[in-house]
């Protein structure tokens, strides 16, 4: 697997055992999807690192795909 991919699936445990370490009592003993708000704050990690930056949505960019200005970018039945 090329590095970078590595990276955001390194990245990507390491966030979801922070929150499930850091609110445990949100999280009962299961299997869970990494919310997608903090997926995103890996891609925008790793942006950073890349020196790229994301624009904001406008008000009507967010409401065409009807999401939250602020994120998550994706839906709910949003399957990465």
């Amino acid at each position: 697997h090329p590095s970078y991919v590595m990276s955001s699936y390194v990245a990507n445990q390491t966030v979801a055992q922070i929150e499930l370490f850091t609110r445990t009592a949100e999280y009962p003993v299961g299997v869970y999807t990494l919310p997608k708000h903090l997926d995103e704050k890996v891609a925008r990690l790793q942006l950073a690192k890349l020196n790229v930056s994301m624009t904001e949505l406008t008000d009507e960019q967010a409401a065409y795909i009807g999401v939250p200005k602020e994120g998550p970018y994706k839906p709910d039945h949003y399957r990465y």
